[in-house]
């Protein structure tokens, strides 16, 4: 089994903090503030600005969690193979890595298209007025949807993430290995069941012809 791996866990966390809350405050604080802007043709580019401040960071954030993420998982590899349930958590949170990802690389394209926009009069960063232009407006509907989107799926891998941590005590760890030992030893007698039943099959066909 692992020994430590602090480096890699770091990352891993560190990474996924930074990824989660920059973009629940982004949408809360960002977005909210630039609401606040009296100019109605300053509030998409006070907020464009932000992201685009933050964007780099984000971006490093993302890069270490998936190093760690991948580190982590070369080096838990026996235990993934040999504990029940293990394979199966990192099944989901593959999953739910791959979905946060998609949702913030197509924000970001969305926000760089707002950022083009230049300074059409909206309500909010998310929020278009009725004398938005339809190809903003249409960003701006979109973005309002995946803004909570990347919060919500980066907060399911930190959930999904403390689940794993609990897999790896000792009783669970014990008790994960004891259920993959009894299904690979129900394995062969499983396959034997089978085989029996299509033999009998096949000789209740022989003897009806």
């Amino acid at each position: 089994m692992s020994e430590r791996h602090t480096a890699l866990r770091s990352m891993h966390d560190l990474g996924l903090a930074a990824w989660f809350g920059g973009s629940l405050m982004g949408a809360l604080g960002v977005n909210g503030a630039a609401a606040q802007v009296n100019d109605s043709t300053q509030r998409l580019p006070v907020a464009s600005a932000g992201w685009a401040r933050w964007t780099p960071v984000n971006a490093a954030a993302i890069g270490a969690h998936l190093a760690g993420s991948v580190g982590e998982l070369v080096t838990e590899s026996p235990r993934v193979a040999a504990q029940s349930g293990v394979a199966k958590m990192s099944a989901v949170k593959t999953a739910l890595t791959v979905g946060a990802l998609a949702v913030t690389g197509y924000s970001r394209l969305l926000g760089m298209r707002l950022q083009k926009a230049g300074g059409p009069p909206v309500e909010g960063a998310t929020e278009p007025s009725y004398q938005t232009p339809a190809n903003v407006a249409s960003c701006q509907r979109q973005m309002k949807m995946l803004q909570w989107a990347i919060p919500a799926l980066t907060g399911a891998l930190v959930v999904v993430t403390a689940y794993m941590g609990e897999q790896q005590k000792p009783g669970q760890v014990f008790r994960g290995m004891l259920d993959r030992a009894g299904g690979l030893m129900a394995a062969p007698k499983t396959m034997g069941k089978v085989a029996a039943v299509a033999t009998a099959k096949r000789r209740m066909a022989m003897s009806g012809r």
